[in-house]
C-alpha cells in the first residue's frame, strides 16, 4: 500500500513537470516562487518609498526574461543539439547583459532614491547578490528542462518498445494459428480417403476451433476455462481420428478460480499439439496424453505428458520446430524471467512443465 502511494506521488510529480495540461500551473508556480525568492533579498530595501517596489519589479522582469530566454532559446537550440561551448558562451553573455541592464537601471533610474548611508556598500553588494541569485536560477531551470526531455524520451522509448513487443507477439501468434490449422487439415485430408464419416465429424469440430480463433484469439487475454475447453475439443477430435488414443485433463483448481483466471490465448496449444503428434504409435498400441492444470499462490502450473513410441528414438531435438520455438519466444516476451519451462524426455514419456504468473 505504501509502495503504491509512493509510486502514485512520483508519477504525479513527473506528470506535473512534463504534461502540457499542467503547463500554466507549472509556470505560475515558478513565477510565484521566483518572486518570493527576490522578495527575500536585501537589494530593494536600499531604496526609499514606493521606489522599493519599482526596483523589485524591474529586477524581477529582467531576471525572468533571462530565465525564459535560456529555457526556450538557448537550451533547445544549442544545449540539446550538443553545441555545449556555444551554449556556455551565450549563457555567459546573457548573464553579463542582464546584470549590466540591472546595473544601468540602478544608476540612471533609481540612484536618486537610494538611502544615502548604504549607497557605496550597496553598489558592490548588489552585484554579488545579483550573480549569486542569477546563477542558481539559470542552472535550476536548465536542469528542469533536461529532466523534462529525459522523461519525454523515456516515455517515447517505452512506447516504442511496447509497440515492438505487441507487433512481435501478434506475428508469433499469427504463425502459431496457421501451423495448427495446417496439421488439422492434413488430418482431415487423410480421413476423407479412409473414413469419410470421421472426416465429417472432424470438420464439425474444426468449425468450433475456427469460432474460437475468431472470437477468443483476437483478445489479449482469455479465460482459463475457455482454453481448457479448447484443448478438450482438440483432444476429442484426435480421439475420433485414432481409436487407440486416450486423454485426460485434470484441473486441480476450484471452479471459481478457473472462471476468473485469464491467460493469453493459445498458450498451451503448441505443447498439446506436439504431444498428440509424437504420441502416435503405428503398432496400434494404446497411446495417451495427460494434462494437469492448477493454480497455486497466483502461479499457474501446466503439465503435459504424452506416451512415446518405443520403436522410435525420441530426443528434445525431435520436438523442436516452428511452433515450439515461437511459443518459447512468446513466453519470453509475455513474462520475461518470471516463467519456468522444463521439457523432459524419458524412456516411456515426454513431459512439459510450465509455470507462469497469473
Amino acid at each position: 500500500m505504501k509502495y503504491s502511494t509512493l509510486k502514485f506521488k512520483e508519477t504525479l510529480v513527473m506528470d506535473f513537470l512534463v504534461e502540457d495540461r499542467f503547463k500554466f500551473r507549472r509556470h505560475l508556480l515558478f513565477l510565484i516562487f521566483f518572486f518570493f525568492l527576490l522578495y527575500s533579498a536585501r537589494f530593494w530595501h536600499w531604496y526609499s518609498g514606493i521606489q522599493q517596489y519599482y526596483v523589485l519589479l524591474f529586477v524581477y522582469s529582467i531576471l525572468i526574461t533571462m530565465v525564459y530566454i535560456n529555457i526556450y532559446i538557448l537550451v533547445p537550440r544549442f544545449f540539446f543539439k550538443a553545441r555545449y561551448i556555444t551554449y556556455l558562451i551565450l549563457l555567459v553573455l546573457l548573464g553579463f547583459a542582464g546584470l549590466n541592464m540591472i546595473s544601468y537601471g540602478f544608476r540612471f533610474f533609481f540612484e536618486d532614491f537610494r538611502v544615502q548611508n548604504i549607497r557605496k556598500a550597496g553598489e558592490k553588494g548588489s552585484v554579488y547578490e545579483g550573480i549569486l541569485m542569477c546563477v542558481p536560477i539559470i542552472l535550476t531551470t536548465t536542469t528542469v528542462k533536461l529532466l523534462q526531455k529525459w522523461i519525454n524520451d523515456t516515455k517515447r522509448i517505452a512506447e516504442l518498445n511496447n509497440l515492438t513487443l505487441q507487433m512481435e507477439l501478434n506475428e508469433l501468434r499469427n504463425q502459431i494459428n496457421p501451423h495448427f490449422l495446417f496439421n488439422m487439415l492434413n488430418n482431415v485430408k487423410a480421413l476423407t480417403r479412409t473414413d469419410p464419416e470421421k472426416a465429417s465429424a472432424v470438420i464439425v469440430k474444426l468449425s468450433e476451433f475456427l469460432r474460437y480463433q475468431l472470437y477468443e484469439n483476437g483478445e489479449e487475454k482469455t479465460l482459463l476455462v475457455s482454453e481448457i475447453d479448447f484443448l478438450s475439443n482438440f483432444l476429442n477430435l484426435e480421439k475420433i481420428r485414432r481409436e487407440n488414443f486416450s486423454f485426460d485433463i485434470t484441473a486441480e483448481t476450484e471452479s471459481r478460480t478457473l472462471k476468473s483466471t485469464f491467460i493469453p490465448p493459445n498458450l498451451f496449444t503448441t505443447f498439446v499439439e506436439n504431444a498428440v503428434k509424437h504420441s502416435v504409435d503405428i503398432s496400434d498400441k494404446v497411446c495417451y496424453v495427460k494434462i494437469e492444470i492448477s493454480v497455486q499462490d497466483k502461479i499457474l502450473h501446466f503439465i503435459c505428458t504424452n506416451s512415446i513410441n518405443q520403436s522410435l528414438t525420441v530426443s528434445n531435438a525431435n520436438y523442436s520446430g516452428l511452433g515450439l520455438a515461437n511459443i518459447k519466444r512468446r513466453l519470453e516476451l509475455l513474462y520475461g524471467n518470471t516463467f519456468s519451462l522444463e521439457i523432459n524426455s524419458g524412456e516411456k514419456e515426454y513431459t512439459v512443465n510450465l509455470k507462469i504468473p497469473v
